[in-house]
């Protein structure tokens, strides 16, 4: 079984920074894949970031592409994403998701709100 645990949301102004956590544990996680999504009131979730866990290699919406770092700490089992120069458009709640062995496993979500 898998956990995952979101951290770091808040209030900030627009062109501020955040930086989400998420905390893993539970199985072993060399072949998963890491997310974020986000859902904004009223509409879909949508895709944001991934990172293999293995490799490292990562892929952003376009959205938020120059602006969001996604990256992991291997020994932590944990993901972040560095949220910088934030907009108001990117209100949301974010969640994070590990897929293994095609299997989603979420977490409960951070609320992320900027203020224009």
């Amino acid at each position: 079984q898998v956990q995952l645990v979101e951290s770091g949301g808040g209030l900030v102004q627009a062109g501020g920074s955040l930086r989400l956590s998420c905390a893993a544990s539970g199985r072993t996680f060399s072949t998963a894949f890491m997310y974020w999504f986000r859902q904004a009131q009223g509409k879909e979730r949508e895709f944001v970031a991934s990172i293999t866990w293995s490799g490292g290699t990562t892929s952003y919406a376009d959205a938020v592409k120059d602006r969001f770092t996604i990256s992991k700490d291997n020994a932590k089992k944990t993901v972040y994403l560095q949220m910088n120069s934030l907009k108001a458009e990117d209100t949301a709640v974010y969640y994070c998701k590990l897929r293994l062995a095609a299997i989603d496993y979420w977490g409960q979500g951070t609320q992320v709100t900027v203020s224009s």
